[in-house]
């Protein structure tokens, strides 16, 4: 039987005091017991996010999957899923009529192997492309023009990487050791955008635990890792969620690290472990998962999360479904995690994205199962066509 974890919250008394207009949660960290059970609640994507949907033009040259990796103020930027075919499209933001590919594909200095992820800087008319296989990170203008290029740290595998200035990228080492223990080491870290030079971010923890599940199974090593985001937007941050440590920090160019959440038990006492992992957060509500380290590799299924939901007006955290009020039936729309479908932005008032498949849309609006301007839009849509992008706002 699937068990339930579920959070209780627990912010001291003191904060309630005086006559501040701030949430308690803008001072103070929340903790959060991941082996308790807690009510369930269904929640409407409306009412927290403004919908709009942007279907991305068809033609020969643009034929995406629709793998967001940046929204700005005016471009839709996407890759195709995998990492091999070195397609990158921009679309306009609006309309999501192409407006330009771009494919550097190759062995050439100026060019990348592949695209794990696409990190735009839109104030300076800046692209930098991470190219794990070579270890190095390409810079790029909007229309594909090489500016530079610079190495990744030796040994670290930048799994993740996000704007975080003017000056500097962040970055998460994901590297996983297969065959030895890990090595205790800062995993995030500042890099430049002119060098690659970095600054290491150390975050405090016991030994070192890894989301890399090793199992023999009928005489064979089998693996499997929980890829949830490690790095999260936040307003003028990021949320920095170090799996191995039991707080999960907020870090911001002028403030530095500041607790956001404190997961109980710790960590390094729990096998299997139970991970917390951050994902959308808005003014009132911080929306959680939980992913337990035991995969079953017979049934080849995924591990077992928990989607959470701390609301700041009631201090309470419930096991939260979220629906999509544009379709007819409750069908449910994870903001957590899931592959390629969703995209954490936290900018120009976006929150996430996600893809939604023209195939699925079509099959939808033929069977009456769509309302509104998402149906308005289905109806146009050919099965083979590309995506349409869910973007989801921060109501004003």
């Amino acid at each position: 039987m699937i068990s339930k974890y579920i959070i209780s919250v627990i912010i001291p008394a003191f904060i309630f005091a005086g006559c501040s207009t701030k949430s308690p949660i803008e001072n103070n960290f929340i903790t959060v017991d991941v082996t308790k059970d807690y009510p369930k609640k269904d929640v409407v994507l409306q009412d927290i996010f403004d919908i709009e949907y942007v279907p991305l033009e068809t033609s020969d040259e643009f034929l995406t999957s629709g793998n967001v990796r940046a929204i700005g103020k005016n471009l839709i930027i996407t890759k195709n899923n995998g990492r091999t075919d070195g397609n990158i499209y921009l679309f306009d933001r609006t309309t999501g009529k192409g407006i330009r590919r771009i494919n550097r594909l190759g062995q050439g200095g100026e060019e990348y192997t592949n695209i794990l992820d696409i990190v735009l800087d839109e104030d300076r008319q800046e692209m930098f492309v991470n190219n794990h296989y070579l270890a190095k990170i390409v810079v790029y203008d909007l229309k594909g023009n090489f500016k530079r290029s610079f190495k990744q740290k030796e040994n670290y595998f930048y799994g993740e990487i996000g704007n975080f200035d003017k000056d500097r990228l962040i970055c998460h080492d994901d590297c996983l050791s297969f065959d030895k223990e890990e090595t205790k080491r800062n995993f995030f870290m500042l890099a430049s955008k002119q060098d690659g030079s970095i600054k290491e971010i150390p975050i405090p923890y016991d030994k070192v635990k890894t989301s890399l599940i090793l199992k023999q199974v009928d005489g064979k090593k089998r693996d499997w890792s929980i890829y949830n985001k490690r790095m999260i937007p936040y307003k003028d941050s990021w949320l920095l969620n170090e799996i191995s440590a039991d707080t999960i920090y907020r870090y911001s160019p002028d403030a530095g690290l500041i607790p956001f959440i404190v997961r109980k038990p710790s960590v390094q006492t729990m096998s299997p472990e139970i991970f917390l992992f951050p994902s959308v957060m808005t003014d009132r509500y911080y929306f959680m998962q939980t992913a337990k380290k035991d995969f079953d590799f017979k049934m080849d299924s995924d591990v077992e999360r928990t989607d959470l939901m701390y609301d700041k007006e009631t201090n309470k955290i419930f096991r939260v479904t979220i629906y999509n009020a544009d379709y007819t039936e409750k069908v449910p729309v994870k903001i957590m995690f899931e592959m390629f479908m969703l995209s954490f932005i936290n900018k120009d008032g976006v929150a996430f994205s996600r893809v939604l498949p023209a195939f699925e849309l079509a099959e939808a609006y033929k069977n009456g199962k769509l309302r509104g301007h998402l149906k308005k839009i289905a109806a146009k849509l050919d099965e083979e066509d590309n995506p349409v992008i869910m973007i989801a706002k921060y109501k004003r």
